[in-house]
């Protein structure tokens, strides 16, 4: 018999993204507000005796590969194998994913599916970590923490690794438009760096009684990758302004990009929103509607 675990890995979207200083690791620190989408990749993870090997079955979608092999290289498969060194279990895994995020958007798909993963294993293993699963998502990159709580909204510093789960607001409609280009997330830090000059990051000193409502939310609402991306592909600005001028509140780009989404308190307001880009030009590839939730380990079962 094999132990199985399935789990959505819910997309996100960051309702702010600061970009701070570079560490001596070369990465940056971060200030970010994560929310998470009923969108989302499907993650099936098995273990057992009658697994025999490690192994990452995809479908649905590109998988990325920065030349190891898309295996080796993906998200998810590094997440099981970081959580077998951490832990001494388990020694083979047998993951399915299907895709439905969109790649290379900043919806934090690649993410979401270690996030998942790591979550699926801590659910069957016989010494679960809680709380202490977030370290070894830290590992992974700095939207993997946020990726393994349960909580749909929460604010993270350094690396994406200091956390602090947010109150829980009332679940709202959110559309995101998916241009047909991508933004490497490596790309757009370096865009950043040689753009300071141009464009300074604002202040912003956060506390949770600035988060415990959309108002509060849509006023501290930005994104330091929004202008500089903007410039390289002036598109951006015009996806932003459709969105408000249809009342989303905020509207805004997510992560380093592509994907811009506006954030809606009514489904009509969304469908309305979705459907003045009907016509939208061909450099949309879709706008899709979805909205903001958190999902559990959706079962834990046993299959022969």
């Amino acid at each position: 018999m094999s132990p199985v675990a399935r789990v959505a890995a819910q997309a996100k979207v960051n309702l702010l993204l600061r970009v701070l200083a570079r560490e001596e690791s070369g990465f940056h620190s971060i200030e970010t507000v994560f929310l998470r989408l009923t969108l989302a990749d499907d993650v099936v993870v098995r273990v057992g005796d009658q697994v025999h090997e490690r192994s990452l079955d995809c479908a649905g979608g590109a998988v990325p590969s920065d030349g190891l092999g898309p295996t080796e290289s993906n998200l998810a498969y590094r997440a099981a194998c970081a959580y077998a060194d951490a832990t001494g279990w388990p020694g083979k895994f047998a993951i399915e994913l299907t895709k439905d995020i969109p790649v290379g958007a900043g919806l934090g798909g690649g993410s979401a599916d270690a996030g998942a993963v790591l979550r699926a294993l801590d659910a069957l293993s016989p010494a679960p970590l809680g709380r202490r699963l977030a370290e070894v998502g830290g590992k992974l990159g700095a939207d993997v923490p946020f990726m393994t709580l349960d909580s749909p909204m929460a604010l993270a510093w350094g690396r994406g690794d200091r956390l602090l789960p947010l109150q829980v607001l009332a679940a709202r409609r959110v559309v995101i438009v998916i241009p047909s280009f991508r933004v490497p997330t490596k790309e757009a830090y370096a865009w950043l760096a040689n753009d300071r000059g141009i464009y300074e990051s604002r202040s912003a000193v956060l506390s949770p009684a600035d988060l415990d409502t959309w108002e509060g939310v849509a006023a501290v609402a930005m994104n330091d990758f929004e202008p500089v991306v903007s410039r390289r592909h002036p598109e951006i600005p015009g996806y932003v302004e459709s969105l408000r001028s249809s009342g989303a509140l905020p509207a805004m780009l997510s992560g380093s990009g592509s994907a811009v989404f506006g954030v809606f308190a009514s489904l009509e307001g969304a469908e309305a929103a979705a459907r003045a880009g009907a016509s939208a030009p061909r450099d949309v590839t879709a706008r899709r509607i979805t909205s903001s939730t958190a999902a559990r380990v959706q079962r834990v079962e046993t299959s022969p």
